[in-house]
This record gives C-alpha cells, sequence and structure tokens, in this order.
C-alpha cells in the first residue's frame, strides 16, 4: 500500500514537471515567434519606410512592452530624420536666397563699372554712375552687416545691455532722420503721448529695431504710416502701421522668419532681414513682438516692460 502510494505521489510528479515543461516549451516558442514576427516586420518597415508599431503574433507583455519601446525609438528616430531635412531643405533655400541678394546689387556695380570704361562719357554720366554704384555698395554693405548680425544674434553673441530707456525720445530722434523720405512717401500720423514711462532696453539695440522698421515700411508700404504707443499695466505698446502691404494672412505668421519673403521670384529687394532681426533684438531685450494684417494695412506691434 505504501509503495503504491510512492508511485502514485512520483507519478503525479512527473506529470507535473512535464506540464509544466509543456508550458515552458509553449512560452519559450511563443516568444521566439513574437520576436521573429518582430525582426521581421523591422524588416519591411526599413525597407517600405512605414511607420506602422509593431504587432506581436501572441499575448506576451514582456515582449509587448520591448516592443513598445522598440516603436518608440523608431518613431524619435524617424521624427529626427524629417526635422534633418527640414531643416537641410531651409537651409538651402536660405543659402540660394542670401547669394541671390548679394549678387544683385554687386553684378549691378560690376555692370556699372564697365560702363565707365567707356571713354565717350561726358562728365556727368561719369558722376551718375558713381552715384549709383556707391548706392549698390552701400545697399551691398547692409545686407552683409545684417547677415552677420543676425548670426550672432541667434548663437547669443550680440552684446545687450539691458537699463532704462525713454522709448519717446529714441522714436522722437528717428523720426526727425527719416523725415523727409517718410513725408515724401506717406501721409504721417504720429501719437507718442507725454509721460510714457521709460522701458527695459537696450537704447542701441532699440534705435535698430525701429530703424529696421521704419525701412521696411519705406519700402513696402505706402499710402499712410501710423506711429502710436501706449502705456499698459507694467509694459509699454508701440504699433507702427503701413498702408499698401502685398500680404495674405496665410503669409502672417512667417513674417519675422528670416529670409522669408512676399516675393517668391526675388525680384525685388527683400531679403527677409529686417522683421527677422527686429524679432530677435526685441526678445533679446526682454520685449515680444507680433505683427497683424488688417485689409491692406500692416502692423508690427512691440510689446515692453516697463
Amino acid at each position: 500500500m505504501l509503495i503504491f502510494e510512492r508511485e502514485s505521489v512520483l507519478l503525479l510528479a512527473v506529470i507535473l514537471l512535464a506540464a509544466l515543461c509543456v508550458v515552458l516549451l509553449l512560452r519559450i516558442y511563443a516568444l521566439e515567434r513574437n520576436l521573429r514576427q518582430g525582426a521581421q516586420q523591422l524588416k519591411a518597415r526599413k525597407a517600405e519606410g512605414g511607420s506602422a508599431p509593431l504587432r506581436l503574433a501572441a499575448p506576451n507583455m514582456a515582449a509587448e512592452e520591448l516592443m513598445a519601446q522598440v516603436s518608440a525609438l523608431l518613431r524619435e528616430g524617424e521624427d529626427q530624420r524629417s526635422d534633418f531635412r527640414r531643416r537641410e531643405q531651409a537651409l538651402r533655400r536660405q543659402i540660394a536666397n542670401v547669394s541671390h541678394d548679394l549678387r544683385t546689387p554687386l553684378t549691378s556695380i560690376l555692370g556699372y563699372l564697365q560702363l565707365l570704361e567707356k571713354e565717350e562719357l561726358s562728365g556727368e554720366e561719369r558722376r551718375e554712375y558713381l552715384t549709383i554704384i556707391e548706392g549698390r555698395a552701400r545697399v551691398l554693405q547692409s545686407l552683409i552687416a545684417s547677415f552677420y548680425d543676425l548670426s550672432r544674434l541667434e548663437a547669443g553673441e550680440y552684446p545687450i545691455l539691458r537699463e532704462k530707456v525713454d522709448i519717446r525720445e529714441v522714436l522722437g530722434e528717428l523720426l526727425s532722420a527719416f523725415y523727409d523720405e517718410l513725408e515724401a512717401h506717406f501721409q504721417v500720423c504720429v501719437e507718442l503721448p507725454e509721460g510714457l514711462p521709460s522701458v527695459w532696453g537696450d537704447r542701441a539695440a532699440m534705435t535698430r529695431v525701429y530703424s529696421n522698421l521704419l525701412r521696411n515700411a519705406l519700402e513696402h508700404g505706402s499710402g499712410a504710416l501710423a506711429i502710436a504707443a501706449w502705456a499698459g499695466e507694467g509694459e509699454v505698446t508701440v504699433r507702427v502701421s503701413n498702408g499698401g502691404a502685398e500680404l495674405i494672412q496665410e503669409e502672417l505668421p512667417h513674417v519675422f522668419d528670416r529670409f522669408y519673403t512676399t516675393d517668391q521670384t526675388r525680384s525685388g529687394r527683400n531679403t527677409g532681414l529686417g522683421l527677422a532681426i527686429v524679432r530677435a533684438l526685441t526678445e533679446q531685450m526682454g520685449g515680444k513682438a507680433e505683427a497683424k494684417l488688417t485689409g491692406d494695412v500692416f502692423s508690427v506691434i512691440l510689446y515692453w516692460k516697463a
């Protein structure tokens, strides 16, 4: 009787052990099958460039977690590659735009230099051509300076000295300097009330900001030019608006992008650098810049901390 009981227990243990071995073998087979299928999906994704998540043939929490992490890494890699391609395309466009913007005044200078070689030119014609060459050279100098300044701004190497600045005084001096050009080009309306509080910024950088805005208006605007400033709670807002804008609402979010131009044929003089420098300088001084379009009136609004 005792021997029979021992044999029964031993038989039961053997059966349980065999069942356990079968279960383990099935789990190992399922895991191997999942890994093999995952490897095949990875190969197919690499060949076809797909982005579908990896799926398992049989449920397995550990394998599912592994596949989820692999899928996340693959998506991250694909996002990085897409971002790299976008940056590369943008860089190529920028290089092409820079080349065009520099080549335009340089070609003009070379052309007028060739005209100066003609012996039959009168003294008056020579002076006229030299004046044109000087103007084109100054445009070229300004472009090169803008490229350099923007690169320094984006690298955080542009010196900014934050101090209290009388923004009414800065605007008043600039409007006096641009008076003849503005009066010849626009119907000008200026609202700079007495008692505007001083704002935090760098006086030279702030002068550069509003000089760029006025030059942008002169190059691309017409009709009316309005400059208004008002004080709010802890800040001063200044709006520069000009008519004649050849923009559509879809283009508005891009006006501060460097090298952006509404002149897609690049036949005009718009380099897209002026407004990019406006935003970069304003933000480095702790302010904020935004653009608005109402009909054909384009406005740049700057917010300064008081």
